[in-house]
């Protein structure tokens, strides 16, 4: 067995030789209690208690002015498009190398991504390829950006952040502020990460963040949309809870909204796990110092955080050597109750997405490639 020595070590950072998760949740402060307020409340949906000290944890911990608590990461970046101006019929500049859900949201707002490279050192969306492809498609006009070969409006400019490790978003958003295209921050993965000593999410004119069970801290299911915009922010939770014109006793909708409002069973459980994030990024800090050490004695590079920025390690990974070593290693780890997964395939690749407007991806493909996650849990 060619990584056994690698399943060992990762075997003995967890202290098991059963199955070893890729990422599982940890519940070890307030989760049950703050679940049984909420139930003897009797209110566990939209309306509560702990959806508003959610909100304003999330202001807190991500130094932003206004937090809207949403059902998913997916409903928020779905929000947050429609907040900047993305419309029907609009481009939005994205990653292939990300998750569906990215594109499905620009899409659920009847607009198209345009698929750039990214950065090598990130594995997030490249300020260069952007500038490159503006420099050639880009036109200003009176209301904004627009792409020369669609003629369709550029909206919106969505960067990830992948596995937690931050874009680089001072060069990304010179670009955009020139263009007069605006940032939505995709941080679905990246709560606890920073950039030049910024929360991820407060950086561009929205942020969204992910609360599903694998992320580092969970409501089971759960998003936040932040701002520094507090009249954004405001609009945010009026879309979310259905456009509803508030009035004491009249049920009256003037736009079409949403019901995408979190509801206070999700929050309780979500602040009980942000009480603990700063224990949770400290462990997992930890564990990626450990696989850091174990792998620079290898041939197996171990990817860690960019120079200014400090990363969530939310989920840790391995760059192989090609394609068939990747292949290899993901089949020996499996084979062991190790579990580890590839990266995702690039979004043009899936049959909705095929026709979408790209550059060549070469550093996405690179990565396609070879990039593995690993055990990366909250160690007990």
């Amino acid at each position: 067995m060619k990584f056994k020595e690698t399943i060992s070590f990762i075997q003995n950072q967890f202290n098991s030789k059963e199955f070893i998760p890729l990422h599982q949740p940890i519940f070890v402060g307030n989760e049950k209690k703050y679940l049984m307020e909420t139930i003897d409340t009797n209110f566990v949906s939209s309306v509560g208690a702990f959806v508003d000290r959610f909100e304003e944890m999330m202001t807190l911990i991500t130094k932003t002015k206004k937090s809207v608590a949403v059902v998913n990461g997916t409903s928020g970046i779905q929000v947050a498009l429609r907040l900047v101006g993305v419309n029907k019929g609009d481009e939005v500049i994205t990653q292939a190398l990300t998750f569906v859900a990215t594109v499905n949201a620009i899409a659920y707002n009847g607009a198209s991504p345009i698929f750039l490279d990214v950065d090598m050192d990130t594995m997030g969306l490249s300020p260069k390829a952007v500038m490159e492809f503006l420099e050639v498609f880009g036109e200003l006009r009176e209301d904004g950006c627009y792409n020369k070969k669609t003629n369709k409006k550029i909206s919106a400019c969505l960067p990830m952040h992948t596995f937690g490790f931050p874009v680089h978003m001072d060069e990304l958003k010179a670009i955009c502020d020139v263009w007069n295209i605006p940032i939505v921050e995709d941080a679905a993965e990246s709560l606890g990460s920073e950039y030049k000593n910024k929360p991820t999410g407060s950086i561009g004119e929205l942020g969204v963040f992910s609360f599903n069970g694998n992320k580092i801290v969970t409501s089971g299911g759960g998003g936040a949309i932040v701002t520094n915009n507090v009249q954004l922010g405001l609009k945010g939770k009026y879309l979310t809870t259905t456009a509803k014109v508030p009035h004491a006793n009249e049920f009256f909708h003037d736009e079409l909204g949403y019901n995408f409002r979190m509801p206070n069973l999700n929050a309780s459980l979500a602040c009980a796990q942000l009480e603990n994030l700063n224990s949770f990024l400290s462990n997992k800090r930890e564990l990626a110092l450990e696989y850091k050490s174990f792998f620079d004695a290898s041939c197996i590079q171990f990817r860690t955080e960019t120079p200014d920025t400090k990363a969530n390690y939310w989920l840790m990974c391995v760059e192989l050597e090609n394609l068939k070593e990747r292949d290899v290693f993901l089949a020996e780890t499996n084979a062991s109750h190790v579990m580890t997964r590839p990266i995702w395939q690039l979004m043009y690749r899936l049959p909705m997405y095929t026709h979408c407007q790209r550059d060549e991806q070469l550093n996405a493909q690179f990565l396609e490639e070879r990039i593995v996650n690993i055990p990366s849990s909250v160690r007990r």
